[in-house]
């Protein structure tokens, strides 16, 4: 058990744009949490930012920086390619790995993740941070409770503009991956895994343009079929004028859905919606309040490092996701 005021100390790995507004932040906000180390390709780059944020170190390689003996765990916010080098170099160090979703290229990386922190005996989480969401637990709680029914179909939906993503590296296949399939598709599918408290069964998924060895497609249709019978399906792409997110659930006694479930720090209504004989019944909407999703996932990271316990979304839940991305990028493209 650790001591009172006990906190874990992290170092960023990839320290971009989403790292200095997102995870720095959180970061900062967490009770548990310490920043004391980034890393950025530029040793210069890195010491100015470090300089900027009041960060006690810095470093140009990731190697350095897990050597490091006052950093006890490292959040991995790279590009999409570098998920599982760092992971390793992490391992043996000795270092806690938060990483960042997609948790790798493939399966065989995700894995090979696994086995490595495993063997070091550090935890591995993969960051989906809706899994900490109020909305994804109540909407689970619904569903599981029978409330609506069997579930025969749900959806998420996520499109954004993503010509105006700072991550130059997002369309580059041998750097992302996949593009809207591996970037966004992985929230909504993980969100659907969790609120059904199910797993994907088989794939079918259509990609435009077909991506290649070095691009990647730019939207996506994802068909997913679920042990228990429910058919689930996502749109994504990132050729949208506007960002939307949407999920969807229909069971035979009722439906529920809800806007935006990846945003923290807001109020988001879940409609729920009862029916019989093809008529409209009861309507209600729960406005519910989620927290910052990124102190709530790093705060509960800590907590597990500090008291040796597992975390909601470890290694085991990102190598699931990566699968079902995996089969989708193969049939699909």
């Amino acid at each position: 058990m650790a001591a009172e005021g006990a906190t874990v100390r992290y170092g960023i790995l990839g320290f971009g744009h989403f790292a200095e507004k997102a995870v720095l932040p959180a970061l900062r906000a967490s009770v548990n949490s310490d920043i004391v180390a980034l890393q950025k390709r530029s040793l210069r780059a890195a010491r100015e930012k470090a300089e900027a944020f009041g960060v006690p170190l810095a470093f140009d390689s990731a190697q350095d920086l897990v050597a490091s003996p006052d950093v006890d765990a490292v959040v991995i916010v790279s590009a999409n390619a570098r998920h599982h080098p760092e992971t390793l170099a992490a391992a043996r160090a000795g270092k806690h790995v938060l990483v960042e979703k997609p948790m790798a290229m493939n399966v065989r990386e995700c894995e090979e993740m696994i086995e490595a922190c495993r063997t070091a005996g550090v935890l591995l989480m993969v960051a989906h941070m809706t899994r900490f969401s109020p909305l994804a637990l109540r909407m689970r709680d619904i569903v599981l409770s029978g409330a609506l029914g069997r579930i025969v179909s749900a959806r998420a939906d996520f499109v954004y503009d993503a010509r105006l993503s700072r991550r130059s590296w997002l369309h580059d296949r041998t750097l992302a991956g996949g593009g809207p399939v591996y970037d966004i598709g992985v929230h909504c599918l993980d969100m659907l895994r969790f609120i059904l408290d199910d797993e994907v069964v088989d794939v079918a998924a259509a990609l435009a343009p077909p991506p290649d060895e070095q691009h990647t497609e730019e939207v996506a249709s994802l068909s997913l079929r679920f042990s228990r019978g429910t058919i689930g399906s996502s749109l994504v792409s990132f050729r949208s004028p506007l960002r939307k997110r949407l999920v969807e659930v229909v069971g035979e006694e009722g439906l529920m859905w809800a806007p935006d479930f990846t945003v923290g720090e807001a109020a988001i209504p879940l409609t729920i919606a009862m029916g019989t004989d093809d008529r409209p019944g009861k309507t209600s909407e729960e406005l519910i309040q989620v927290p910052n999703l990124y102190v709530e996932e790093i705060t509960h990271f800590s907590a597990c490092v500090l008291q040796g316990t597992a975390p909601r979304s470890p290694g085991e839940n990102g190598l699931a996701n990566q699968r079902v991305l995996d089969r989708a990028m193969a049939v699909g493209g």
